[in-house]
């Protein structure tokens, strides 16, 4: 697990807070949009809360910050569902040290944090700070809390260890329960200029920054993951589906059924998203925003399609993109998508 520097979007905002960490509360909740770097943000600050030398942000010599860097710093807790350590780059040693997950054991990772890893967290609290006078636990996605986790957390929460600080991060503030912020002072990480993100991903040797970041809704981080994807919209799906569409040729529902399987229904959801919001800005006579290297094909099925079908589409894919964590058969779901894309596009 890489413990980075603040990105440059998050500086500013991160020296006002370290700075103001004296009157830290015991429980801050970090929210903003997916794709912008709040787990990080999290690791980082923990890093600079444990440093022993932060000014103000951490040293990078210190004990506390090698041990860190290693993954084993003894004062620090990391806790995320099972399905997500490689997301977040957690290894099977610091899974072992952190989480009730074994991955000698087998079976299909959690998607949600269990009250097994809550209740773990409960031997760690009864340790004084090894190091220095704080430990840090970082949690999240809050949202992945199932209702026993949650009512777990809000009773560590209701009654606060001086020693103790929880760093929280969510993606969707709005589905936290009440009672957990209501224990918690949150913190809003805000998403980066176009410019401040086009210039980090440049930085990072992506040739079609602008594209990517269009596609990832300003997200710097999920524009760096797409570039690096198999399963990147444009090449692995979207164009060809838009070619089908273009031609008015019909689809092979299991050629894409299959493909789309093996992503995340939020994912091309999203993409059948920004592809109506290209259809609608271009039969409205303005440029397309999200796929520019399939402008010409935009445009050509725009010509053919009603404004009036292209709106009530862009209401179902809301309403989809709602349902898209927990659909009944998955299969089925892209299969009703696509169809009714199709329908409303395609004929």
């Amino acid at each position: 697990m890489e413990v980075k520097e603040f990105y440059p979007w998050h500086l500013d905002i991160a020296k006002i807070w370290i700075q103001s960490k004296d009157r830290f509360s015991h429980a801050w909740l970090i929210y903003g949009q997916e794709g912008i770097g709040k787990f990080d943000f999290c690791l980082t600050a923990a890093k600079t809360i444990l440093c022993k030398n932060a000014n103000p942000f951490a040293c990078n010599c210190c004990s506390s910050c090698h041990l860190m860097d290693k993954g084993n710093h003894i004062d620090f807790r990391v806790v995320v569902p099972e399905s997500l350590r490689e997301h977040y780059q957690i290894s099977n040693k610091e899974l072992e040290e952190y989480s009730s997950f074994n991955p000698s054991t087998g079976g299909k990772p959690s998607l949600e944090i269990k009250i097994d890893q809550i209740r773990e967290l409960e031997e760690f609290f009864t340790l004084s700070p090894s190091l220095g006078s704080s430990k840090v636990i970082v949690l999240g996605p809050v949202e992945t809390l199932n209702q026993a986790s949650s009512n777990s957390l809000l009773k560590i929460l209701e009654e606060p260890l001086g020693d103790t600080v929880f760093l929280l991060f969510t993606h969707a503030i709005q589905k936290v329960l009440p009672t957990i912020l209501s224990r918690c002072q949150r913190l809003s990480l805000p998403i980066p200029t176009p410019e401040v993100a086009t210039d980090w991903l440049i930085e990072k040797g992506l040739q079609n920054a602008n594209e990517l970041l269009l596609m990832a809704s300003g997200a710097p981080l999920k524009a760096l993951e797409l570039s690096s994807s198999e399963y990147e919209p444009v090449h692995f799906w979207i164009s060809d589906f838009i070619e089908n569409l273009n031609f008015g040729t019909q689809i092979d529902y299991d050629f894409f059924v299959d493909k789309l399987d093996k992503i995340p229904n939020t994912q091309w959801v999203n993409s059948l998203q920004s592809l109506v919001a290209d259809l609608l800005l271009s039969i409205n006579g303005l440029e397309v925003r999200f796929y520019k290297s399939l402008e010409g094909e935009i445009r050509s099925i725009a010509t053919k399609s009603s404004a009036l079908k292209l709106t009530d589409l862009w209401k179902y894919l809301i309403d989809r993109q709602r349902l898209s964590s927990h659909p009944l058969n998955k299969k089925l779901f892209i299969h009703s998508c696509l169809q009714k894309v199709y329908i409303c596009v395609g004929k």
